[in-house]
């Protein structure tokens, strides 16, 4: 397994915190998701077998968020 935290910029509200999480744990290999509204981050716990680092920010993305490096 795998830990990660993604910067995520664009939530504003508990309704982001939840769109975010559903999102990424809706992808195959995701073992945990922990996203906080403030700094504005998720920490993604996931198996590199199934899905990548860069799968994890798309799929944010594609919920209407920004990844930042």
């Amino acid at each position: 397994m795998t830990d990660l935290t993604l910067p995520i910029t664009g939530m504003t509200c508990g309704g982001c915190v939840r769109s975010v999480t559903a999102v990424l744990q809706a992808l195959p290999g995701v073992e945990s998701v922990n996203v906080t509204l403030t700094p504005g981050q998720a920490q993604v716990r996931y198996d590199e077998a199934q899905v990548s680092s860069a799968q994890l920010a798309t799929a944010v993305e594609d919920a209407g968020f920004e990844v930042t490096a």
